[in-house]
């Protein structure tokens, strides 16, 4: 039974941002309930075995200079492992297939990256603090990064000094790295990304695509779950919030009013259309929310006969992006790993499709079988992970970083640090956006 003298919050969502913020109120005395959607926790973060193995559905890399998801690496007592280094790589440009070595990709990516990433220092001096420079004196830095986030992330390398390929090889892997068309992605997500990187695509690498856990994502999720007294209503989605400056009032689908003092909300941005706002979130949010971010991808796993390690890239027009060899499994079998930028332009478990598009790189190759989630047509999630169009990195996430009624966002499409391609950002703002309601609450 509910203390009445004890606070009372609602969270929307049971991935690791509402997770991580049901633990941190708990600890501080408030009551929690959440109210999850699907029928399983972890949100954009899903372990589930197919294929044979043991795959990531969503969320998979991990790196020990993400702070937050290392916190929680070592509180679980989880271990990590390394995603294999190719022995081939294989990129397409200019109606051709180039073949050479993962180093050999690499180097050729070095020059237009540094374009690209160029100004990253100035930009983000304080890379958990994506806009802190809108703060300071220096005007004409500050147009420069409002420019910086108009135009796609490749427009800068059109100026004639860079090849074709080296052009086709960039868009390859932006395609992938934004899970989103290159033309109308934000220029300045790629250079946030460097500065969390210490400004080395080496180490952009290596956090975004190179270690994984070895009782996957869910040996955490589940931890999290595991230690929380709170209830998780899973099948639970929740059609309406109505919030003041007193409390709120959410809405479940099945028409039950849950009365409490907040309201957290962690559904993704693609997922904020299915929820009645009340009063309505401002007109540059909301506008926001009906645009969308440039998350339109796909990841994709591919199941291939032999042992083949190689990493293959391609440019706009080609449906995957990227794939790369992850397990090499006992009855000589590899699961590759792919992304790319449309999820209208594959069918994940169509293995004919997916054998055409690797004979573009090597004809040699069986696919046996592949599968995925299709998370931009979920209407949970209605994307993957959060990456902005052009005029998003200053009007999107910033948008929904706090309310002046009892409503908060919580989630790594809100995150200051890694905010998307990795959980870091998710338990970020789950404990962030807790801290600021525990806070007011005991103030009130």
């Amino acid at each position: 039974m509910h203390d009445s003298t004890r606070p009372r919050v609602t969270i929307v969502g049971a991935g690791f941002s509402g997770l991580v913020a049901a633990r941190e109120l708990e600890a501080s005395g408030i009551d929690v309930t959440i109210y999850e959607a699907r029928d399983r926790i972890g949100g954009r973060a899903w372990t589930e075995d197919r294929l044979g193995h043991t795959l990531e559905m969503g969320a998979t890399w991990v790196h020990w200079m993400q702070p937050f998801i290392w916190t929680e690496i070592t509180r679980y007592g989880q271990r990590i492992y390394s995603s294999p280094v190719a022995d081939d790589a294989y990129w397409l440009s200019g109606g051709e297939v180039h073949h050479g070595s993962e180093a050999d990709l690499d180097e050729k990516l070095i020059r237009p990256q540094e374009r690209i990433f160029e100004d990253s220092r100035d930009f983000f001096p304080f890379p958990h603090d994506p806009l802190h420079i809108l703060d300071g004196d220096d005007s004409a830095l500050v147009e420069r990064f409002r420019a910086a986030d108009k135009g796609g992330v490749l427009d800068v390398l059109r100026d004639g000094s860079f090849s074709q390929e080296e052009i086709d090889l960039a868009d390859a892997y932006w395609s992938a790295g934004y899970n989103g068309y290159t033309r109308t992605a934000s220029p300045l997500m790629a250079k946030h990304w460097a500065s969390l990187s210490d400004h080395r695509l080496s180490l952009l690498d290596e956090q975004t695509l190179r270690f994984k856990l070895e009782n996957g994502m869910r040996g955490i999720y589940e931890g999290i779950a595991a230690d929380l007294r709170a209830p998780v209503q899973l099948s639970t989605p929740v059609s309406a919030v109505e919030h003041d400056s007193d409390g709120a009032r959410v809405t479940l689908a099945d028409g039950t009013v849950v009365e409490s003092d907040a309201v957290i909300v962690t559904a993704p941005l693609g997922a904020l259309g299915s929820i009645e706002f009340s009063p309505a979130l401002p007109a540059p949010a909301q506008s926001v929310v009906e645009k969308g971010f440039n998350c339109t991808g796909f990841k994709i796993w591919i199941k291939i006969r032999g042992h083949h390690s190689l990493i293959a890239y391609a440019p706009t027009g080609n449906p995957l992006a990227l794939v790369r060899s992850e397990y090499f499994l006992e009855d000589d079998t590899t699961i590759m790993v792919g992304f790319g930028p449309d999820h209208t332009a594959i069918d994940l478990d169509d293995k004919t499709q997916v054998q055409e598009l690797l004979n573009r790189w090597r004809p040699d190759l069986e696919v046996l079988e592949c599968t995925g989630h299709d998370w931009a047509a979920d209407r949970w999630s209605g994307q993957t992970w959060a990456t902005p169009r052009s005029g998003q990195f200053l009007e999107g996430w910033s948008l929904f970083r706090g309310t002046d009624t009892r409503l908060r966002f919580a989630g790594a499409d809100w995150a200051t640090g890694w905010n998307g391609v990795v959980v870091d950002g998710a338990i970020e703002t789950g404990i962030t956006t807790a801290r600021g309601l525990i806070n007011e609450l005991r103030a009130r």
